[in-house]
Parts: structure tokens; sequence; C-alpha cells
């Protein structure tokens, strides 16, 4: 769903965009990002299959996540017309990310 998502054309999304950190399509990565990243940690937490993934559970999810949102914007950029890879989108995923641990650690620890 994510890269379905990600890789619409730009036409298709609103412009709201105060500044382009600000848009619409930055808001939509930070939120997938961090819902993908917050999944990620529960999942893997929850396994008992690798006990190591299961102890470093953030950092594999905030990594995977990541070279995802790097993945994704790189197919935007070379492969899908009409849209471009952007810095400010691999930004937004990673502060999705970031937003991602921050919703589990207050969900599941504090």
């Amino acid at each position: 769903m994510i890269l379905l998502t990600t890789l619409l054309p730009s036409s298709s999304m609103p412009s709201l965009s105060v500044w382009e950190l600000f848009s619409f399509d930055s808001f939509a990565h930070a939120f997938l990002f961090g819902i993908l990243t917050f999944l990620m940690i529960v999942g893997l937490t929850k396994q008992f299959s690798y006990l190591k993934l299961r102890h470093f559970a953030i950092r594999a999810s905030l990594f995977i996540s990541f070279m995802f949102g790097v993945f994704v914007e790189l197919m935007q950029h070379f492969f899908i017309y009409g849209r471009q890879g952007d810095i400010m989108d691999v930004l937004a995923n990673t502060i999705g990310c970031l937003l991602g641990i921050v919703l589990f650690k207050w969900v599941y620890i504090w």
C-alpha cells in the first residue's frame, strides 16, 4: 500500500504547500512511514524465531523503513513518469520513522 501510494503521479495529490516540507505529500509520507515503523517494531518484538532481531527491533525497523523510503524515492526518480525523487520526501520518511519509534515507546514502554 505504501509503495503504491507513494508512486502515484504528483498531479493526483492536493497542493497545500506553504513550504516544501509542510506539503500534503510530506505529511502523507511521514504518516505512512510512522505507521510502517510502528507496526514493524510491534511485529518484530512479538516474534520468537529470531531472538537477536527481537532484541534489536527498533534499530532494524528504523533501518528497513529508512532504506525502503530511499528505494521509493529512487523508483520515483528513475522509473515513474511525472514523479521525481526528492530529498525532502526522504526527510519526511525519516521523520515519520522516528515518530513511529516515539509512538511505540509511548504505547509499550512509557
